[in-house]
């Protein structure tokens, strides 16, 4: 009797090609406030997936980017993303004021790597929900200091249009009719400064665990607004990922 023919391995091909790809799938929960400028607190489970196409195409929770030039250390991209809006019913304090519907949000961003620092700029359009225009500008620093255990840290200011301004932190007549707040208008300009530090450890070749803490300081026309009860807005991240 011949013997019987080994089963391939069906999966085999498939996991080859997200360890090319560089394919992070992993879990972890968030502790952030309910809304942009609330006192309250709320923890959400966060799924997490991340994956690197040809060293060009970046896949992340954050939307898709796509390295279009490269020289050195200067690097221009593109990028596709999201808005998720915001629902008053996210909290009592937001009772009147409407919805801000989602957003598909479209991009660039420049970076210049200097060392383990990264300088960047990056500008955001809104299609949809507030219709608004969103910049960033900031660094962030990335240094291994064992063979495990990587830091970071960033610091950023945002910048938003009117559009943005007015839909998050303004207050129209009808909205303060429905909320018992005053109306409110919102211009553009400096919306807040974000500060971060993470660490990242190296659990062994596939498994990793990240931590990371942010600290936001609204600025402004959006600190004043009357929608906002706590100016410092702080958020932690943990997450558990399986690299392929």
């Amino acid at each position: 009797m011949a013997a019987a023919t080994p089963i391939p391995d069906r999966f085999g091909p498939i996991v080859q090609k997200l360890h090319d790809w560089e394919v992070v799938i992993g879990a972890g929960v968030m502790y952030q406030p309910k809304y942009e400028g609330s006192s309250e607190m709320e923890i959400s489970p966060l799924p997490f997936v991340s994956a690197t196409l040809f060293d060009r195409l970046t896949i992340d929770p954050s939307g898709i980017g796509l390295k279009a030039y490269e020289q050195g250390p200067f690097e221009l991209g593109v990028n596709v993303g999201y808005d998720l809006g915001r629902s008053e019913d996210d909290s009592d304090d937001l009772r009147g004021l409407g919805d801000i519907d989602a957003a598909a949000t479209i991009g660039g961003k420049a970076s210049l790597n200097y060392g383990p620092a990264t300088f960047f700029i990056s500008v955001d359009k809104m299609i949809g929900g507030s219709d608004g225009l969103v910049g960033k500008a900031g660094v962030e620093i990335t240094q291994p200091v064992t063979e495990t255990i990587i830091l970071g840290a960033g610091a950023s200011a945002t910048f938003a249009d009117k559009s943005y301004m007015e839909a998050y932190f303004g207050i129209d007549a009808g909205q303060a009719a429905g909320s018992g707040y005053r109306t409110y208008k919102a211009g553009a300009g400096v919306k807040s400064i974000d500060l971060s530090v993470s660490a990242t450890y190296l659990i062994n070749d596939n498994w990793t665990l990240r931590g990371e803490q942010k600290l936001g300081v609204l600025l402004g026309d959006a600190a004043d607004s009357p929608v906002v009860k706590q100016t410092l807005q702080p958020s932690s991240l943990l997450v558990l990922g399986y690299r392929f």
